[in-house]
This record gives structure tokens, C-alpha cells and sequence, in this order.
């Protein structure tokens, strides 16, 4: 019985690290979508407007694909110093 309690007891922590694992994921998401619409914003929009005209569409959509391909190659760059590290 007793292992039988112990292997509930870590499934239940297991289950719990990947729920809070899954929650960081969310907000550091988040948190990147927070940013770059700030960068992004201050850079594309000179002009409040009612309507969105295509240069500063463009230049949003511009914008946001640098941010994340920044991103992505920071995150990656990290991932492989890490992985290095660890060997």
C-alpha cells in the first residue's frame, strides 16, 4: 500500500510540475506579444488613425516577423550554449 501512495504522490507532483510548466510557457508568451506590440507600435505608428493604411500595415507585419525571428535565434543561440554546458 504504501508504494501505491508513493507513486500517486509523485504522478501528482509530476503532473503538477507540467501544469506549472505549461503556465510559464503561457505568460512568457505573453509577455513576447506584450513587447513586441509595444516596439512595434512606437516604431510603426506616427499617426493615429481610424484606419489602418498599407504602409503601416506592412511595417507591422515587418516589424513583428523581425521580433520573432530575433527571438527564435536568441532563444536557439541560448538553447545550444546550454546544451554544451551541460556535457
Amino acid at each position: 500500500a504504501c508504494l501505491k501512495e508513493n507513486w500517486n504522490a509523485n504522478a501528482e507532483a509530476a503532473e503538477l510540475q507540467r501544469l506549472i510548466a505549461v503556465e510559464q510557457q503561457k505568460a512568457q508568451f505573453q509577455a513576447q506579444v506584450h513587447n513586441f506590440t509595444d516596439v512595434c507600435w512606437d516604431k510603426c505608428m506616427d499617426k493615429p488613425s481610424s484606419k489602418l493604411d498599407s504602409r503601416t500595415e506592412t511595417c507591422l507585419v515587418s516589424c513583428v516577423e523581425r521580433f520573432i525571428d530575433t527571438t527564435l535565434t536568441i532563444t536557439n543561440r541560448f538553447t545550444q550554449m546550454v546544451q554544451k554546458g551541460a556535457h
